[in-house]
């Protein structure tokens, strides 16, 4: 049997001849209808692949039962049966299996995967020890142990930045490569209209885009005193209490699209306070829009952000002061830089494809 559709060397998804698995599962407690950069990422990793002519599966949390995370209830947590994510292996039979989050459906995964000796590889998506640091008040040191015990089984980690390669490297991970993110050029552009909610607000228009959730660390900036308007894009747990404490920000609620796009476009300057994401998908919308960014010094940010786009300091408001001199056409380029299909082939080459006999373990075996 064929397990591997060999492409030819001028379809995006080749390997210069080299052999790529044609079913891939993706296992995820990350997944719609959630509004994040995790499922943003793999949704339209999924969307490429299959147009590229892949089978891809995912397993995500609306396949389950599932009950709200605590203080996060639009983050699903799925409960399966005992052998449940490992039965839906078998019957698949993929020729690669991804493990994407490290939450319960990743762990189910990764359990059958291990009993089975079947090779997986995981992704590094979110700054797990210090997005539970911010929620629970404890040390993000004491998280640590269990990232390094999820991943250290995995063939390939796949990591976005450089930054989180050294650090994953700091902590023993060492089998890492790299999956960048990329921009939806037809959506995320300087053309786009701005929202009419922009017009007559006092300049400059500073932008927050994301989860309005404790460890976006969206106080710092609403609390900086740069003058302007700050206008938040997105939804969450936070909302209501950001919005009671600085009354005279602009809470646009979510916006996709075009919408979105207009949303960036329209402003001054982007502000990224966050301190937890691995990347930030936003930001790189943010530059394709032409909108220069503003942020903290920390991952994500320090591996994207130039000195021609942006601004990275620990004092927000001098980063932003700094961003506004930016050139809008260099943000606009280095926005563009970024690709999908240049992302999709990092991830099959990151991949690691089953042989016969580890196909045949995956498949045959009693699921339980």
């Amino acid at each position: 049997m064929n397990r591997h559709a060999v492409f030819p060397v001028d379809s995006a998804s080749a390997r210069c001849g080299q052999s790529v698995p044609r079913s891939i599962a993706i296992i995820t407690d990350a997944w719609h209808p959630q509004t994040n950069g995790v499922v943003r990422t793999l949704a339209t990793t999924c969307d490429m692949l299959r147009r590229w002519g892949h089978d891809v599966t995912v397993i995500s949390p609306d396949q389950y039962r599932s009950i709200p995370a605590p203080t996060y209830p639009e983050i699903r947590l799925a409960f399966t049966a005992p052998g449940a994510v490992g039965r839906r292996l078998a019957a698949i039979q993929p020729e690669a299996v991804h493990i994407a989050t490290e939450g319960p459906l990743g762990f189910a995964a990764r359990r059958y995967c291990l009993r089975r000796r079947v090779p997986f590889t995981t992704a590094y998506h979110t700054q797990f020890p210090d997005y539970l640091a911010r929620r629970t008040g404890l040390p993000a040191r004491l998280f640590w142990p269990y990232i390094r015990w999820f991943h250290r089984p995995a063939r390939t980690i796949m990591v976005a930045t450089d930054t989180i390669r050294s650090q994953l490297r700091e902590q023993g991970l060492g089998q890492l490569s790299h999956w960048s993110r990329g921009v939806d050029l037809d959506c995320f552009s300087p053309g786009a209209p701005p929202p009419p909610e922009y017009a007559g607000l006092k300049g400059p228009i500073l932008l927050y885009v994301g989860r309005v959730a404790v460890e976006k660390n969206i106080e710092a900036f609403l609390a900086c005193p740069y003058p302007g308007t700050k206008v938040v894009v997105g939804d969450g747990p936070a909302r209501a209490a950001l919005e009671a404490k600085f009354p005279q920000a602009l809470f646009l609620g979510k916006r996709m699209g075009r919408d979105l796009a207009g949303c960036y476009a329209g402003a001054d300057v982007f502000v990224f306070p966050s301190r937890t994401d691995t990347f930030g998908l936003v930001v790189i919308e943010a530059l394709a829009c032409g909108t220069p960014v503003a942020a903290f010094p920390v991952p994500g940010p320090l591996d994207i952000v130039t000195d021609a786009v942006g601004a990275l300091s620990e004092d927000l408001a001098r980063a932003i002061d700094a961003a506004r001199y930016c050139d809008r056409a260099a943000c606009a380029a280095h926005g563009a830089s970024f690709s999908w299909e240049a992302a999709t082939r990092q991830f099959l080459t990151g991949l690691a494809a089953l042989g016969e006999e580890e196909a045949v373990s995956l498949a045959a075996a009693p699921a339980f």
